[in-house]
């Protein structure tokens, strides 16, 4: 899955592919990489980030949906958003699939709106809001146990607002309410969410800070500052995430993430 944000304060991106045109050439070299699906986002979620309104939000979306499917009309298209109407205006454009980070928690009509809809859901794992997430980050049971626990809840209100299971696949949500080293850990247990969630697991590390312990064995800080530093390390998680039978890796760097899952695949059938 290749990200696509198209939106001016983007944690690792921002602005570079703000305007339509930019982002229908990055939308389609990302194809051209080999990215399956591509994620277009109109609202940062990292920490901190301020909010946009749903009229922003789809106007910075849809257009951007609507000339990738004009130039590649096959393009699997995902819009990242929490809010039901901007979900409903980029499936109308030809989204196939929804991936709403706060897993219905941002607005309270998704579930039921992607029910109406033949798109996937992509449910994440989330607390807070961008402003309060760093500060919610105590799991008494782990972490792994505590994501587990709150996606079944999730996962049962989005299936009570009509959504079929087999449509839904959860994300653990690395780096939002989570400490580095509660991150790691998810990853660590991509399998075991797959298993007790009964739901194809998407991980989404791409260039996020919990990367930094890793990066130049977390003493260059100033090296591990710039996001786009990342992107080996970035690559080394898609492997460990693929070993994990993850369901698909969304990242901003498409190559080096196809490449490190190839050697990951290679390896685990020659064992």
């Amino acid at each position: 899955m290749g990200v696509l944000n198209v939106t001016p304060d983007s944690f690792s991106d921002g602005g570079r592919w703000y305007q339509r045109d930019a982002a229908l050439k990055h939308a389609l070299a990302l194809l051209d990489e080999g990215a399956d699906i591509i994620d277009i986002g109109g609202e940062s979620t990292r920490p901190g980030a301020a909010k946009v309104d749903i009229e922003e939000e789809t106007a910075r979306v849809v257009p951007v949906i609507e000339a990738i499917l004009q130039a590649r009309p096959q393009a699997v298209i995902s819009v990242d958003t929490i809010h039901a109407a901007t979900a409903l205006a980029a499936v109308t454009a030809g989204a196939a699939i929804v991936n709403d980070v706060s897993g219905g928690l941002g607005d309270q009509a998704m579930h039921r709106a992607v029910a109406g809809t033949q798109a996937a859901y992509i449910c994440q794992h989330w607390r807070g809001n961008p402003q309060t997430m760093d500060r919610l980050t105590d799991y008494p049971d782990g972490v792994v146990a505590g994501v587990i626990s709150e996606l079944n809840q999730r996962l049962e209100q989005a299936q009570a607002a009509g959504l079929a299971k087999e449509r839904i696949i959860v994300d653990p949500g690395l780096g939002f309410a989570k400490t580095h080293e509660q991150s790691w850990q998810l990853l660590a247990a991509t399998q075991r969410l797959q298993e007790e969630l009964a739901a194809p697991v998407l991980i989404g590390a791409s260039r996020k800070r919990f990367l930094t312990l890793a990066v130049a064995g977390g003493t260059d800080t100033a090296r591990a500052a710039d996001p786009a530093q990342r992107d080996n390390i970035t690559a080394t998680t898609s492997a460990l995430a693929a070993l994990g039978d993850a369901w698909a890796v969304r990242v901003h760097q498409v190559i080096p993430s196809r490449e490190a899952i190839a050697a990951a695949s290679l390896w685990k059938e020659s064992r």
